[in-house]
């Protein structure tokens, strides 16, 4: 996909350059115009390329998480041990 991406990106510039070389060429604006918004969406779409690569990254370690909280048993109250005994314990160890 990056690949893909990057001939693209690659492929605009390039007519992003040839579109201003004949702007300069025959002093026209209308041509420096297209070949500027050409480069532009050749950087944007570099930039959606990059921050879309990150949210995907981000949402993948997210659901790596989420399936080890699954994996975690989960504690209720019943199945806490009785803290008063806890506590007599460790009292008379100390004594």
């Amino acid at each position: 996909m990056l690949f893909l991406i990057l001939a693209i990106v690659i492929a605009l510039v390039a007519w992003a350059l040839r579109l201003m070389e004949q702007a300069v060429k025959g002093q026209e604006f209308s041509l420096m115009l297209a070949g500027f918004l050409v480069a532009t969406s050749a950087a944007a779409m570099m930039g959606v390329y990059f921050l879309m690569s990150n949210y995907l990254l981000y949402r993948n370690q997210a659901f790596q998480l989420e399936s080890f909280a699954i994996q975690q048993p989960v504690y209720t109250s019943a199945s806490l041990p009785d803290r008063g005994d806890f506590a007599n314990d460790w009292l008379s160890q100390t004594r």
